[in-house]
């Protein structure tokens, strides 16, 4: 089923929804070696002799997790046809080191945004402290510098340590543009290639780099992660408003609580009345909420459309995507990154 069609339905068909669904657990099956082994080199190098580093590892993997940030690599390594050796295996190592870098900007983030909920299960800082989460957040940057240096190719850290500090500016240019109704929507869709979209795209380049694939190939994996996580960020924003908290994650309306500009706001404060935009200037702008406001919001979001609308922007980049692995000859692996791209949307519904 196509991404675009996924979303015009509105009672899309069960066993439709049940493959898109499947797509992300069919991609992890194919890659089951590479993911075990990856698992098993983050495990091994969340260990030190300091033991709240370990047991907060621990938390964090018992919390579980899409792993799709490491999947990426792994499987544009498999396209391009890398071939590793028992001894070296350089796309687990760094995806790895993919996972180190995005697990630290979540504990980070989590403190910042004062989470209490992270995959449906207490956030490390809540669980830990905020001090705790820092500390270990640093320690697991420290560790994926390690595994990039370990790898050898300047190349690729120039690609991962790029990634990192883009991810840094996304996050600052999110908290400078919070409690903005006035953000324009480019400011918001740079703030989410920054803090999300970076590292996608880093994830698959890196693949095609170790499979020493030309420029071309680079670049369309670069691509499809860009437009991918562009998808990925925007659908988690409109969940933020739409999503049962079991299966979000996290509470519903914490975007809104923290005053955080995201497209669903944008798109139901501009297309509301003035009694609507007053009511976001309320709650966003001046941070002035009760419990009667979520409630209100969420109708104010149905009435807009803007989920739709957020929908309907992720679905471009779903389809740009899927557009960018034209470059690459059919395969089992190929098909699975499409599936995934359509996936994103589809989880939404």
């Amino acid at each position: 089923m196509g991404v675009a069609a996924s979303l015009t339905e509105a009672k899309p068909d069960e066993k439709a929804v049940r493959k898109e669904e499947s797509a992300l657990h069919a991609l992890s099956a194919y890659l089951k070696e590479d993911m075990e082994a990856c698992n098993r080199a983050i495990v091994a190098r969340m260990q030190s002799p300091v033991p709240l580093i370990p047991q907060l590892g621990a938390h964090l993997v018992a919390a579980g997790g899409k792993r799709l940030r490491p999947l990426l690599t792994l499987a544009s390594a498999r396209l391009c046809g890398y071939q590793p050796s028992p001894e070296h295996q350089r796309h687990v190592a760094l995806a790895a080191c993919v996972e180190f870098i995005h697990t630290a900007t979540l504990l980070h983030d989590d403190v910042v945004d004062e989470s209490t909920l992270r995959r449906g299960l207490a956030s490390a800082n809540a669980v830990f402290g905020n001090k705790a989460s820092v500390l270990v957040g640093d320690f697991l940057f420290a560790r994926s510098f390690q595994l990039m240096t370990a790898d050898g190719s300047l190349r690729v850290m120039a690609i991962l340590s790029a990634a990192s500090a883009t991810i840094a500016e996304g996050e600052v240019l999110q908290m400078a543009t919070q409690n903005d109704l006035s953000t324009p929507i480019e400011k918001y869709l740079e703030v989410i290639h920054g803090k999300t979209a970076a590292l996608f795209a880093a994830a698959c380049r890196v693949g095609a780099v170790v499979a020493e694939r030309p420029e071309a190939e680079e670049q369309a994996l670069e691509d499809y992660g860009t437009n991918l996580g562009m998808a990925f960020q925007l659908v988690d924003d409109a969940l933020d408003y739409a999503a049962d908290q079991q299966i979000l994650g996290k509470t519903v309306g914490d975007d809104m609580r923290e005053g955080k500009i995201t497209l669903p706001v944008l798109a139901a404060c501009r297309a509301g009345n003035e009694e609507d935009r007053a009511f976001w200037q309320r709650v966003i702008e001046t941070g002035e909420q009760t419990d009667a406001d979520l409630p209100h919001a969420l109708e104010l979001i149905a009435r807009t459309g803007a989920i739709q609308t957020t929908l309907e922007r992720a679905t471009q980049y779903a389809e740009a995507a899927i557009a960018a692995l034209s470059i690459f000859p059919e395969s089992e692996i190929k098909t699975l990154l499409v599936e995934t791209a359509s996936y994103t949307v589809s989880r939404a519904h």
